[in-house]
């Protein structure tokens, strides 16, 4: 009993992970679609009409469209740099000689190697006291500090932060500034849409005539709504990430650290930031010779 139990519960989570791999062309038309749906909203229906209408609110109008277009540019290219930029994978024939996280030589005894060996069917993080001693069972490799398996993904991640299914990937060690960045970008784009609609979406409770087909009050509604929604919820995302960057930590392990007086890897909030910048470049360039 116990063994078809465990059979099945092992069955479902690889369900939920195929299902997961094959949600991804799904959520980037998700995406695409909520971003047509705000462009058609606030350019075509209200802000567009209303500049080619001259006048004083033209110049309001010009204002809003030239911030949203430059905001819209640069989500999308964020966005997308998250999506195609590989978050880190191990490289072939990694050993424990370099610690790729601090540049710090590290090296290894082959008796501590052989014992790496010896009990890679067994082995978990943290049993062998050795944090930089880890072997990944799934991928039949020995994985470098912070570096985590991704069920999902089916591979080892470099500073593996989550598996993001908004931009079917995870993030990690090279798409990680890639990823801070379209939090950014998402959360001034839709409170930039919330704030421009909001006077367009009190007028939809008043007594006056709103111009516009029915068309175009259903769908400035729908997005008034959506970016409202989608600009709290980043904010929050946004400020649980920038904590985590300051402390020089990551998503996973944020929950698995145990309580101590310093993180390891904290070096300062100045230079946390930075090394989240100087670390993309550095693996990005070394990952880019390998190939």
């Amino acid at each position: 009993m116990h063994r078809s139990a465990g059979a099945v519960m092992a069955w479902n989570v690889f369900r939920f992970c195929t299902a997961l791999r094959g949600l991804g062309s799904i959520m980037i038309l998700i995406v695409l679609s909520i971003v047509s749906v705000t462009y058609y909203a606030v350019v075509l229906c209200n802000y567009g009409p209303a500049l080619l209408a001259g006048g004083a609110s033209s110049l309001t109008a010009l204002g809003v469209l030239l911030l949203f277009h430059l905001l819209l540019v640069m989500l999308l290219w964020s966005y997308f740099s998250v999506v195609f930029t590989d978050p880190g994978s191990v490289p072939p024939n990694w050993n424990l000689d370099f610690d790729e996280e601090r540049g710090e030589t590290a090296p290894l005894s082959s008796s501590d190697f052989s014992s790496q060996m010896n009990l890679q069917q067994s082995m978990a993080l943290g049993d062998t006291g050795n944090p930089r001693a880890r072997y990944c069972r799934k991928c039949n490799q020995l994985k470098p500090p912070r570096c985590h398996h991704c069920s999902v993904c089916g591979r080892c991640v470099l500073k593996m932060d989550h598996h993001c299914v908004w931009v079917v990937s995870c993030v990690g060690a090279l798409n990680y500034k890639y990823f801070l960045l379209f939090l950014f970008y998402t959360f001034l784009e839709t409170t930039l849409v919330t704030l421009s609609l909001l006077p367009h979406f009190i007028a939809f409770f008043s007594d006056i005539d709103i111009p516009g087909s029915p068309t175009a009050l259903a769908t400035t509604f729908l997005t008034f709504v959506l970016n409202l929604a989608f600009s709290l919820s980043v904010l929050g995302f946004m400020i649980m990430h920038f904590s985590l960057v300051s402390a020089n930590t990551t998503t996973i392990e944020a929950y698995e650290k145990k309580t101590a007086p310093r993180w390891m890897y904290d070096l300062g909030r100045k230079r946390n930031f930075a090394q989240v910048w100087l670390l993309f470049g550095i693996l990005f360039f070394k990952n880019m010779l390998n190939n």
